[in-house]
């Protein structure tokens, strides 16, 4: 099995979660670090999809956002953050990581156009939803979550069966992942 892991905003492909999710499932996971820009997420997205076929994206706040987009593949959303450019607009400027790149960038620049780009997107991305791709996507939320509050957005688009409530903040950590999320992700794999 093959797992697509896509970090939050600020953070890396070496963000604890990916390492966790190798230890729980025992699987291949891929962990790209993502670019700031859209248009270089969504080529980096394209080639990833198309080369490796991951059997499960499993994507972490912003990550979520960009795993939701990934149509016809099966996906567990992590507190995701649909309105991205909500949070980055209150970042404006120099924004540091907060986990290692594989290039070595300490930091990333966020600017009006950036989030402006990010709120079109927001606009349409539950287009094109089907019955087919809601029964491929899940939904785990937080119940502390201190920063991210999209469940019932979610609950909207792709059914309040999808979703599913657990308590813990907005970065869920290995007991929570291996208690909650694990049985989600495994429920979805078959």
């Amino acid at each position: 099995m093959k797992l697509l892991f896509l970090h939050g905003l600020a953070s890396s492909g070496a963000y604890k979660m990916a390492s966790t999710l190798r230890i729980l499932l025992r699987c291949e996971v891929l962990a790209p670090d993502l670019p700031i820009e859209p248009d270089r997420v969504e080529a980096l997205l394209a080639d990833i999809c198309l080369t490796e076929h991951p059997d499960l994206v499993v994507g972490l706040s912003w990550g979520g956002f960009w795993a939701q987009k990934l149509r016809g593949l099966k996906k567990v959303l992590v507190n995701p953050d649909f309105h991205v450019s909500r949070l980055m607009r209150t970042k404006l400027g120099e924004v540091p990581y907060l986990s290692p790149r594989a290039d070595g960038a300490r930091s990333f620049w966020i600017g009006p156009e950036l989030c402006d780009t990010y709120e079109a997107l927001e606009a349409v991305q539950f287009d094109g939803l089907d019955a087919a791709e809601r029964a491929l996507t899940r939904g785990c939320f937080a119940t502390e979550d201190e920063l991210v509050h999209c469940g019932d957005e979610f609950a909207l688009h792709y059914g309040a069966a999808a979703r599913v409530d657990y308590p813990g903040g907005h970065l869920p950590n290995f007991p929570e992942t291996k208690q909650y999320l694990l049985p989600v992700l495994q429920s979805l794999l078959g």
